[in-house]
C-alpha cells in the first residue's frame, strides 16, 4: 500500500461517500446547492447501500444485477460533482477533482467486477 491507496473496497467506498458528505456539508447554502446536495448523497450513499446489497446476493445473476446498480449510482454521482464543480466556488475545486479521480477509479473498478463476474 505504498501509494496510500485502500484496497478494501468496503472501506473506500465508506470513505468516499464520508468525503462528500463532508463537502456537501461544507458547500454553501443556497437553493441551487440544497437540490445538488441532496442528489449527490443520495447517488454516493447508494453506491456504498447497494455494494453491501451486492455483497450478500446469493447468486451471481444477483450480484451482476447489483454491482450494475452500485456503477449507475457511481456514474451519478460523477454527474452531481460535475455540477457541484461549475457552480460553486474555486475554493472548492481541489476537493472536487480529488473526489472526481476516486470517483473515475471506483467506477472502472465495479465495471471489472462486473465484467469479470459475467464470465
Amino acid at each position: 500500500m505504498a501509494d496510500g491507496k485502500v484496497y478494501n473496497l468496503k472501506k473506500r467506498i465508506l470513505d468516499f461517500v464520508l468525503k462528500i458528505i463532508q463537502l456537501a456539508k461544507d458547500l454553501p447554502d443556497n437553493r441551487i446547492n440544497r437540490i445538488f446536495i441532496d442528489q449527490i448523497v443520495r447517488s454516493a450513499s447508494g453506491i456504498g447501500s447497494n455494494y453491501e446489497e451486492a455483497d450478500g446476493t446469493p447468486t451471481k445473476r444477483d450480484f451482476v444485477y447489483k454491482m450494475g446498480i452500485v456503477k449507475k449510482e457511481a456514474k451519478e454521482t460523477k454527474y452531481w460533482l460535475t455540477l457541484i464543480r461549475f457552480t460553486n466556488n474555486s475554493m472548492f475545486y481541489d476537493r472536487i477533482d480529488l473526489l472526481q479521480g476516486e470517483n473515475e477509479e471506483l467506477i472502472k473498478i465495479f465495471a471489472t467486477i462486473i465484467i469479470r463476474s459475467k464470465i
